[in-house]
Formats: C-alpha cells, structure tokens, sequence
C-alpha cells in the first residue's frame, strides 16, 4: 500500500521529534555523567568542608543547633560518630545503606566522593536518590572524637540544579531536530530537483530522460508518470518527423512526375498517342496531389473536437446509398456485388465526417476486392452501442500489418497502391473521425479470405 506524501511527511515529524528527544536526552545524559555530576559532587564537597570549617573555629557551639540550622539552609545532613550511630539533620534519607569501608574511609580522615561514584545508569536519578551513598563524607572532629558527616542537598535544591539539566534537553532537542529536518526536507526535494532539471531539458528538446526515483508516494508516482510523460513526447517527436519526411515524400514523388513528363512535352518530338500518355499521367499524379493535400487539411482540422452544432441525427441507409452511388462505377467495373442488411435507421454524429468514413472503407473494400467479389455492408444494435461492418471477399491483410494499419502513411502494398493513387490516409482519417464519435473500429482479416472492419458508434453521444 502506496504511503502518501501527506502520511509520509507526518510520520516523519513524529519520528524526529522522538528521535531528536532521544538524542537530547542521551546527549545530556552523557553531559551529566561526565561533567555534571562531578561539578555537583565538588559543590557540595565545598559546602560539607565549610560546614565544618565554620564549626572547627566555633568550638563552642552547639553541634546538634548547628547543623539544624545549617539543614535549614537546603540540605540534608547526617553525622555518624565512632561508634557508627547516626543522626539525620533536616529531610530524613530513603537510605541509610552504606558500605562500612566507606564509614571507615571518612571516620579516617578521607573524604567519600559518593555523588561523583553514583554507578552510572542510563536515566539521570542521581540528582534526586535521596540515600545515603549519594552523598559527601567528610570528617569533622566534635569533643575531640573524628565523626563523619555525610551532605547532600534536598529536593527543592536539587530541582533548582535539575534546571540547568532540562534546559540542556530543550536546547539540544531544537539543535538535533533542525539536523534532522534539512536532513529529511532533503530527501523530499532532491526528487522534485531532479524533475526540475528532467523539465529543462524536455524545454530543450531531450525527450530521452530516465529518473532515477523509487519512492512510492505522490512524488514517486508523480516521477513515474513524468517518465511515461517523457517517453510519449519522444513517440511523437519521432512519429512528427516521420510524418514530414512522409509528407516529403508523397508530394515530392508526384512533383517529380509532374515536372519530368511537363519537361518531356515541352522538349522532345513526341507522337500524338504519347502526349496523350504523358498528360494523363500528369492529370493522375495531379489528382493524387489534390487528394493527399485534401487529406492532410482533413487530418489536421481533425485535431479538434467535434461541435455540438456538427452533431445531429441522420438517415443512415440515405447515406450509405449515396455512398455506393458515388462509386458505382468502381464496383461496377470488378463486377462486385454489394449486399445491405440496415436495421438501424438513425445515427446521431457529424454526417459530413461519417460519410467520409463510409466512403473511404468501401472505396478500400473495392480497391483489394477481387474481381466477380462481394461486400457486405449491415448493422447490429446493442444496447447502448451500434456496430456498422463491412465485410469484403477480397485479398485480406497480413497479421503483422494489422496493427500498423491506421498509422498515417501505412501502405500493406506499397508498390500496388502507389498505382491505385493511395495516400496511405485514408484509414487514419477514418479512425480519427470515429474516436471523435465516442467510437471504435476492429479489423479482422486473413490473407486470401477477405476482411471485416466494425465500426461500433454509441447511440448517442454525450
């Protein structure tokens, strides 16, 4: 199922979000277990060596009224003497669990660095493990007895720290998803550059372009389409100058023809009998010049669609009649018989153009009939469509020139048509002029059998 470019650039502002997070959070992760953590670890070093310090030069005080009050001032204390029982200042601990070498190490004069040893762990619940091993041991001496005095700050100081933490996420939230954002814009413009670029040079002329784009959304689809767009141009660059190096020729041929024998007339001593010769191939060719510039003004005013005031309904049997009759002497001439099985009375088109198309499949019916043959001209109606055949007993068509057998300039025998004044439009006219119509036309045929040509019109067109 094909995501679309909607869906896709969704899912990947989701998948930014969550993963400039992640990254953030790893990144600051990594920032307090490097660097944070051991400037906590010296801060409240600085303050437990100062809590005792103050003490050391007041020797007097009241210990336990001192270190409430220094407890009031944001932090947690508690104070172990040689014999190992404790007594905890302000908030009370979760935990009081704590490796008895490190009791010894500060009851020795040491100092326990248990907020810069906390084992690391992913998450950053070293600022709020309210125990005992998350904190400063430092020796202070009262009576003069070496206890231990263990500080930590509390909750609300620890949020006040815990800041500078969450503005590190946020920021490098922001820095990571800007990375990722050009990063994935990227990936979505990079294929409209390139149909960009693929457009100018179809501007210039180079219809042979391959994109090299396998996504499967809008913009895959839109690429894949481009290139079938590409491919068609380049069909019909192909088939434009093929056309004109057609047209080139089939008026060149009967020009040449034209002016040889004009030439012949005007220069050599020639009987009567051969200048008779000569001007009825110079008519000839002329006619065949006058058809194929007919024909081509047809095809080119073919290129529009059909005006609603072009269509109206019509008696078909009255044209078809006219049809035969205008080329009566043609079949008359191969003594062909012309059979008529009209059950369908009104056609709804263009009469002009359909009379073009009737005329143009009979007079090819006659033209590769055989002589003594028959054509057969009926109708069948659908329900919604009309099919109009005609069927002759002549020479058939090859298979391999069935599907070349509307293009303009197709001739099935060049060498035979040349001499019948064939242009080889005649076809393309009428295939033109039916697809104009709503219609189609089928060819069945077999060499040596004849053919049969359906036209299937739509009762009426919309």
């Amino acid at each position: 199922m094909m995501r679309t470019l909607y869906v896709k650039i969704i899912a990947m502002t989701i998948a930014i979000m969550v993963v400039s997070t992640v990254i953030a959070f790893v990144v600051s992760n990594i920032y307090y277990q490097y660097y944070l953590k051991p400037e906590n670890d010296q801060k409240v070093t600085e303050v437990a060596q100062n809590i005792v310090a103050v003490f050391e030069e007041n020797k007097d005080d009241d210990v336990r009224g001192y270190l409430n009050a220094m407890a009031h001032l944001g932090y947690t204390i508690y104070l172990v003497d040689p014999s190992g029982n404790g007594e905890t200042y302000g908030e009370s601990l979760r935990s009081y669990e704590l490796n008895g070498d490190h009791l010894e190490q500060v009851l020795a004069g040491d100092i326990y660095h248990g907020i810069a040893n906390l084992p690391r762990k992913f998450f950053v619940t070293g600022f709020f493990n309210h125990e005992l091993r998350n904190t400063v041991g430092v020796p202070i001496m009262i009576d003069g007895e070496m206890h231990a005095l263990f500080v930590r700050p509390n909750t609300v100081q620890q949020f006040g720290e815990m800041r500078i933490f969450l503005a590190l996420i946020v920021v490098f939230s922001l820095i990571f998803s800007f990375i990722l954002v050009l990063m994935s814009t990227r990936l979505i413009v990079n294929p409209i550059q390139k149909l960009t670029e693929a457009t100018r040079k179809i501007a210039a002329g180079n219809y042979h372009i391959k994109l090299n784009v396998h996504q499967h959304d809008e913009i895959g689809r839109l690429a894949n389409d481009f290139s079938k767009m590409s491919n068609r141009l380049g069909l019909v660059e192909e088939k434009r100058q093929e056309f004109v190096s057609n047209v080139s020729h089939e008026i060149q041929s009967p020009l040449t023809s034209i002016q040889g024998f004009s030439q012949a007339l005007r220069e050599e001593d020639l009987s009567e009998d051969e200048k008779v010769r000569y001007l009825t191939i110079i008519e000839k060719e002329s006619r065949r010049l006058s058809l194929l510039s007919k024909q081509l003004l047809t095809l080119s005013a073919l290129d529009h669609d059909l005006d609603d005031d072009q269509k109206l309904s019509f008696h078909l049997l009255d044209q078809l009649n006219e049809v035969i009759s205008s080329v009566e002497w043609q079949w008359q001439e191969k003594e062909i018989v012309i059979e008529m099985d009209i059950s369908v009375r009104e056609l709804y088109g263009d009469p002009q153009l359909l009379h073009q198309v009737w005329l143009n499949l009979l007079t090819n019916a006659i033209r590769y009939n055989k002589p003594g043959g028959m054509i057969t001209i009926k109708t069948i109606a659908h329900k919604e469509n009309i099919d109009i055949i005609f069927q002759d007993t002549g020479l058939g068509i090859a298979k391999d020139d069935i599907p070349q057998l509307f293009d303009r300039f197709y001739k099935v025998d060049k060498a035979r048509t040349r001499t019948e004044s064939s242009t080889g439009l005649g076809l393309s006219i009428v295939k033109k002029v039916i697809e104009l119509h709503g219609g189609t036309i089928m060819v069945q045929s077999e060499l040596g059998q004849g053919s049969m040509f359906t036209v299937t019109l739509p009762k009426q067109m919309n």
